[in-house]
């Protein structure tokens, strides 16, 4: 038998070990978003001065539309997908090879829901149903994304950053051209789209090169039943969610025009460029929150506090200064003709605090098995921000959008869980999360 001193040794290393890994994850997904963050932003910003107030928001308008149906393509499978390949990786070929099939079928049916219902809002805009019609594709392109579920699941997000980032140098490349050729709106868009198929074909490359096989990858029509029963709420949340992230560009677009969603959206890129930080974080300690789950709760809890913490104090770090900057950063970066984002951006910028908690618990409401009320509380923030923006948008344009946003975060990802009683544990750490300097 080993002495007792060796054996704390061997799990302080293995413990290490799984930090090492947690932080290096990280770190491949941070490399990644800075990335897209600040060459992105740069040429967002160069394509947004080139299109004009107009063609952006119509651009920006096609975006939000598609966006609204993309949970159609992943069908919300990818937490319990990553949670089921962390409990038991041996059922992989079939988890994997199932998950693929039903993300293609929903990008199929993604595809045909966005074009059938722009048809509908904006037919006689040929322009614009071309440009949904484009950007919809790229959903079918998605269920390649199958392979990095898989990659989550063995914290080794460093393979799916270099076959999506090489997508994105050469699509960022190619975009740079149709800027000095002067090319039309509708080039952007497939060059959008090429950089989702690109991206798809470097992680099946990528897969193929650390030795695995997409062609031993097996349908299961039980695992699709009981995938689907799980991930359904996830799906509806996903819907929900992009309701109220996306809704306010739709109904500015319906009822003040094109113009105003080129303003709200020169505010929203510079306030949601930030969102990949906690996506990037989450993903990464999610599966040392799973493993905690099933062996100690107060090592469980432990875990989600400090999460909550460190994601609430960056989410101040950005909010404060940006309020303050917004009017300038706005002006400096779009020009004057987007001067009007400056307000917007101030009040925009303060639901990064509600995004990054309600990311921070998402790994709870999983491992608790209540994606059901965390769907629940998400459309009832979609609700919400529908009918702020049916009151605020007539007189507030842009900034009454922008207020109703972070009053709908606020409810679904944090006054929702005071409520129901299963979500007051969680509630009393978000609370506890604001207190930072306790």
């Amino acid at each position: 038998m080993l002495p007792k001193f060796k054996i704390q040794k061997l799990s302080l290393l293995k413990s290490n070990s799984g930090l090492r890994a947690i932080i290096a994850n990280t770190g491949w997904l941070f490399a990644d978003r800075i990335l897209r963050m600040g060459v992105g932003l740069l040429v967002g910003v160069w394509i947004a001065r080139y299109l004009g107030v107009q063609q952006y928001g119509l651009l920006n308008y096609a975006i939000a539309f598609v966006s609204l149906f993309s949970p159609f393509a992943t069908l919300g499978l990818d937490n319990v997908v990553v949670r089921d390949l962390v409990r038991d990786s041996s059922h992989k070929k079939q988890i994997l090879g199932t998950t693929f099939w039903l993300k293609l079928l929903g990008g199929v049916g993604s595809v045909l829901l966005s074009v059938g219902f722009i048809c509908l809002i904006r037919q006689d805009e040929n322009s614009t149903v071309w440009l949904v019609a484009i950007l919809a594709t790229a959903g079918i392109f998605q269920a390649l994304d199958t392979i990095d579920l898989w990659f989550q699941s063995q914290v080794q997000s460093k393979y799916t950053v270099v076959a999506k980032n090489t997508a994105f140098v050469i699509i960022t490349l190619i975009k740079i051209a149709l800027l000095k050729m002067q090319a039309s709106l509708i080039a952007f868009a497939w060059a959008s789209l090429a950089e989702i198929g690109l991206g798809a074909v470097g992680l099946a490359i990528t897969y193929k090169v650390k030795g695995h096989s997409l062609w031993v990858w097996r349908w299961s029509f039980p695992l699709a039943k009981a995938l689907l029963k799980e991930s359904l709420p996830h799906l509806f949340s996903g819907l929900a969610i992009l309701i109220y992230m996306k809704i306010d560009l739709i109904m500015l677009g319906q009822m003040l025009g094109d113009n105003a969603v080129g303003i709200y959206s020169a505010a929203t890129r510079i306030s949601e460029v930030w969102y990949f930080i906690p996506t990037a974080i989450t993903s990464s300690v999610s599966p040392s929150i799973y493993t905690a789950r099933q062996t100690n709760e107060d090592l469980y809890y432990r875990r989600i506090g400090q999460l909550l913490r460190l994601l609430v104090l960056l989410s101040l770090a950005i909010a404060l200064p940006m309020t303050f900057l917004s009017g300038t950063i706005t002006s400096m970066l779009f020009g004057n003709a987007y001067a009007g984002a400056g307000p917007i951006l101030a009040i925009h910028i303060w639901a990064a605090l509600f995004v990054f908690m309600g990311v921070a618990t998402s790994p709870w409401f999983n491992a608790e098995r209540l994606a059901h009320l965390s769907m629940y509380r998400i459309i009832m923030g979609a609700i919400i921000n529908v009918l702020l923006n049916l009151f605020l948008i007539p007189s507030y344009a842009g900034v009454g959008a922008a207020i109703a946003t972070v009053i709908s975060y606020a409810y679904a990802s944090f006054l929702s869980n005071a409520i129901h009683p299963s979500t007051h544990k969680i509630f009393q750490y978000q609370m506890k999360s604001l207190f930072i300097m306790r």
